[in-house]
């Protein structure tokens, strides 16, 4: 009997019905349409001028710009692509959106505006969290 018990427990422990199933993950919210590109999903070797070149078919490419890692000069996977106008680069993100460039498939979107740095975090100072030095340091 008390076999029976432990074992009905133990199922009930490794049930996938006794478990919550996990929350889907929140959709990214979308940046407003403007003529700035966020690429990313870029091969290691992409350059700034093919990644320009690759845009400039859907419109006049204004700036281009792989992001690079310092010591390597490799690509990091991402950079930015800014348009004339927003028409053309709501095309260039219709023309490129999922597709080959170098070997890897890219994703392009609206880029999101970098927000403002907060200004009572950068101007604050440092609190000491172990209270004000004391002059009895070692005696009793």
């Amino acid at each position: 009997m008390a076999a029976a018990a432990a074992r009905s427990g133990f199922r009930r422990m490794f049930s996938i019905s006794a478990f919550a199933p996990p929350k889907p993950p929140a959709p990214r919210p979308q940046a407003d349409p403007s003529p700035n590109l966020f690429v990313s999903g870029l091969s290691k070797r992409t350059t700034t001028e093919g990644l320009r070149d690759a845009f400039a078919k859907f419109g006049e490419v204004m700036h281009a710009r792989v992001v690079t890692d310092r010591v390597t000069g490799f690509s990091k996977g991402f950079g930015f692509v800014r348009y004339a106008t927003t028409e053309e680069a709501a095309k260039g993100i219709e023309g490129m959106d999922g597709k080959f460039l170098d070997g890897w498939v890219i994703f392009a979107e609206y880029a999101k505006p970098k927000p403002p740095p907060q200004e009572a975090e950068m101007n604050s100072q440092p609190q000491q969290s172990w209270g004000p030095p004391s002059n009895s340091w070692g005696s009793q």
